[in-house]
């Protein structure tokens, strides 16, 4: 006598749930959770004090101010223009508009480092665009205002990839329909377009933040990096290496984790928020 295999495991492409599952966890165990945890126990053989003095020095709150502040501003940035070239890319047609749209990806191809040197060469003083900027009385290059434009360009795929594909599956009989109603084209994008892309915008934003917050090689040329002015923290962290102070590096290393993670919990709950606030 045969017994019929359900329809939910013939059907399956890879192995059953408890498998999968284990597999799942040591993966993510063998690649995060094991390397965090060994942040936090080099942290822990350092006293209260010692971790206190480490990570509130005056050098390291003005690395936190700069890479955080830099972090949030390069991604709300991002967020409103990367928004618009999203929007670009789905509505418009127009010659070159493949070029345009390989060029989204460059940062993400192109090595950090490269993008650093690029970045300084042009706005230096003697640079194609910072000489001008100087003239009009702006430094860009070893400035903190360098530090945003490297954390800008290397956000703005997030954004966009993100945002691209929902706004090619938005409803355009929404927008006919309220159109229709007598509501102005600024009417509609505030009612029935924002609305299904706040998640989107509020997702790339994240990824944009947790990206330029851990980023370093783009930033170290055109930062300066001057002390209590243009340090990045990654940078600060290297530095620590470098002089043997393992646990001080470390404790610097986990308060940005904390912060990180504070900041991307709370922008998720945020996405929640307006997921369900759209589906009403």
């Amino acid at each position: 006598m045969t017994i019929p295999r359900s329809r939910s495991s013939a059907n399956r492409v890879i192995p059953g749930f408890g498998l999968s599952l284990g597999f799942t966890i040591f993966y993510l165990a063998l690649l995060v959770l094991i390397p965090l945890s060994a942040i936090f126990l080099k942290t822990f053989t350092m006293s209260w004090d010692a971790f206190v003095g480490a990570v509130t020095s005056d050098r390291v709150m003005a690395s936190y101010r700069l890479s955080f502040g830099a972090s949030l501003l390069g991604a709300a940035i991002n967020v409103v223009f990367g928004g618009i070239v999203a929007w670009v890319l789905v509505r418009y047609q127009f010659p070159g508009k493949r070029f345009v749209d390989a060029l989204v990806d460059l940062p993400f191809a192109l090595p950090t480092a490269v993008a650093g040197i690029t970045l300084t060469a042009l706005y230096s003083s003697n640079g194609w665009i910072g000489q001008y900027l100087e003239r009009a009385g702006i430094k860009v290059a070893f400035t903190p205002l360098g530090v945003v434009i490297a954390l800008t360009f290397i956000g703005l795929p997030f954004v966009v990839r993100t945002v691209q594909p929902v706004l090619e599956d938005a409803e355009r009989e929404l927008e006919e329909a309220a159109a229709s109603l007598g509501a102005s084209p600024w009417q509609t994008f505030i009612r029935v377009i924002l609305p299904s892309i706040v998640p989107a915008l509020l997702t790339g934003f994240a990824l944009a933040f947790a990206r330029a917050t851990g980023e370093y090689g783009s930033v170290i040329f055109i930062a300066g990096n001057m002390p209590m002015v243009s340090e990045i923290t990654p940078l600060f962290i290297i530095t620590k290496l470098e002089q043997y102070d393992y646990t001080g590096a470390t404790a610097i290393a986990v308060v940005m984790l904390l912060v990180s993670f504070s900041l991307l919990l709370t922008i998720n709950l945020l996405q929640a928020w307006a997921r369900k606030r759209a589906g009403k």
